[in-house]
């Protein structure tokens, strides 16, 4: 494959939980470690666990608020990962094409050979 992947990034957004909570901040234009906790099934620590992940791969950013701390999405690292994703796709997509192809040629030769014998 040609297309750059970013492992980490993917790594970090294969988690359903977290593309949980970047759903819900995207929502919410920024979210706090308890204000998450409020709406996922999971515990405060667990969160904050996974926004540490987010962060480490930019996808989040915090900053403090009085005891806690705001996570915000970076949406340029996000329409990175958009991108990664879309290019990947379009690799599969043409991968499949030649496939295809390469079936219907199969296919073709062994209907003409049936219809000579």
């Amino acid at each position: 494959m040609s297309t750059a992947v970013d492992d980490d990034l993917w790594s970090a957004v294969g988690d359903p939980t977290r593309r949980r909570m970047l759903d819900l901040l995207l929502a919410a234009g920024d979210g706090t470690a308890t204000s998450l906790s409020e709406q996922l099934p999971v515990t405060r620590q667990a969160i904050s666990k996974h926004l540490g992940v987010l962060d480490r791969v930019g996808l989040v950013h915090a900053t403090p608020a009085g005891r806690e701390r705001r996570y915000r999405v970076d949406e340029a690292q996000l329409a990175r990962a958009v991108a990664q994703l879309s290019a990947v796709g379009a690799a599969w997509d043409a991968r499949l094409q030649r496939i295809k192809r390469i079936a219907e040629a199969i296919q073709r030769t062994k209907d003409q050979r049936d219809t000579q014998h």
